[in-house]
């Protein structure tokens, strides 16, 4: 961090220059869990009745690039609304995981990252280490943005 560049973009620095090599056999498998477990929340959180609520007012939304619902493998949505049903698919039941101070990173970045996944072109479809950078650069972020936060501090005294 030099006293000349900002906060700001020292974040930015560090989150652009993160790439396949900073993923670790670790942090890998530790992904992969994490990734199976909101997986898992999400299509048990599908049948909750919030999710049906959601779906039911995002069927408004259409594009010619779309996303899975997850569940529904008949139903797509434009990739903002299809994270948006499944974000809180993941959340509908509050078993997804969390860190401390709370926040709940993978229900937050997994459905973002698997619905913008899909709506690439057949032609730049992106693999599998792709899926995993991205979701593991999402993750940072939050985790980044957590610790700037003066709120999320005060987190565990306010409850």
């Amino acid at each position: 961090f030099s006293p000349s560049q900002t906060i700001t973009g020292n974040f930015a620095s560090v989150i652009h220059g993160l790439n396949a090599n900073h993923l670790t056999d670790q942090v890998i498998q530790r992904s992969k869990r994490m990734i199976l477990d909101t997986l898992g929340v999400g299509l048990l959180g599908t049948s909750t009745e919030v999710c049906h609520k959601v779906t039911q007012y995002s069927k408004i939304y259409s594009s010619e690039i779309s996303s899975t619902i997850w569940g529904h493998l008949d139903f797509r949505l434009p990739p903002l609304y299809a994270a948006f049903v499944n974000g809180v698919a993941v959340h509908s039941m509050d078993f997804d995981d969390t860190w401390h101070p709370a926040t709940h990173p993978s229900g937050a970045v997994l459905p973002a990252v698997i619905a913008l996944s899909e709506a690439f072109p057949q032609k730049r479809k992106i693999s599998g280490l792709d899926l995993l950078l991205a979701f593991n650069v999402g993750i940072e972020v939050q985790g980044r943005l957590l610790r700037f936060s003066g709120e999320a501090r005060n987190i565990p005294k306010r409850y």
